[in-house]
């Protein structure tokens, strides 16, 4: 734990800016802009695990006996998914996995941390339960598991998998994944989480090994997830193609991403977690 304090202090910080917002009664630790920044007041509502202690009225405790939170009307909270890729493709390469686990904590963290309402789901992971938490009361402690989740020994397709179970009610879908399927599928996924009038944020986890391999000689490649194989003699011509192709797959993701009105973020290993987190994401205005 000693060794993520520093990192944790930075992230307490920050909040995702999220465009999307629905006024509602939640004792969260922002306010809408829609509705202007005067907390009017609204009621009182019970204290419930999760809420941040700071805000019980300890007058009414006096009163009562019990705790209870004021409710604000221009006081909302966010309710926000995080989908991790795990299936082999991500998890066959430890430093790849590491890398995309930390994204994911780092991001789960930061939402608990605000007080916001947070849905996580390793996809394609069988055997690993989703997250639904709110409140900083929990923010540790979710950074601790997700950074600890271990592969599955056999996984499904992620985006069939996350298609099919895609939470409905959250302003944002934050996506860690290699983006290797066919774009097709891609936006298949865009299409519905435009329908369902989510922002969602990409984040493009590709290892070094990935985009520039060493390979050599007479080598057999398999593919991870579907187990099919294929004999290739590398050279410098067939490594020179397949960059060209990766390269411009991935630049063909980032505009389907944002046709459908999407962030897009290519996070490569080679990239410091920490400059993703607070210099990328604030560039694009993505937190604050």
């Amino acid at each position: 734990m000693n060794s993520h304090h520093a990192l944790l202090g930075k992230l307490q910080k920050r909040k995702i800016a999220v465009k999307t917002r629905k006024r509602g009664f939640h004792s969260g630790s922002r306010q809408s802009h829609k509705f202007g920044s005067s907390m009017e007041f609204s009621d009182f509502r019970a204290y419930q695990p999760g809420d941040d202690i700071r805000q019980i009225d300890w007058n009414v405790y006096g009163r009562t006996q019990k705790h209870y939170i004021k409710r604000y009307l221009d006081e909302q909270e966010l309710s926000i998914a995080v989908y991790l890729d795990a299936t082999s493709s991500m998890t066959n390469i430890q430093q790849k996995w590491d890398y995309a686990k930390g994204l994911a904590a780092a991001l789960s963290f930061m939402i608990l941390s605000s007080e916001d309402r947070l849905f996580f789901s390793a996809v394609s992971s069988s055997g690993v339960q989703p997250i639904k938490r709110k409140g900083s009361v929990y923010s540790r402690r979710t950074f601790m598991e997700i950074q600890k989740i271990e592969p599955a020994a056999l996984s499904k397709n992620f985006l069939g998998s996350l298609t099919e179970t895609l939470s409905k009610h959250q302003q944002l879908a934050v996506i860690i994944a290699d983006g290797f399927e066919p774009l097709q599928e891609w936006e298949i996924l865009f299409r519905k989480l435009r329908g369902l009038k989510q922002e969602f944020w990409l984040f493009q986890v590709q290892d070094i090994e990935e985009l520039t391999p060493a390979y050599t000689g007479d080598i057999k490649l398999i593919d991870s997830e579907k187990g099919t194989a294929v004999n290739v003699s590398m050279s410098p011509s067939i490594l020179a193609e397949y960059e060209k192709r990766l390269k411009e797959h991935n630049e063909q993701l980032e505009i389907l991403c944002k046709r459908y009105g999407g962030h897009y973020i290519f996070a490569p290993g080679t990239r410091d977690l920490q400059t993703v987190l607070f210099r990328d994401l604030q560039a694009k205005g993505l937190v604050r």
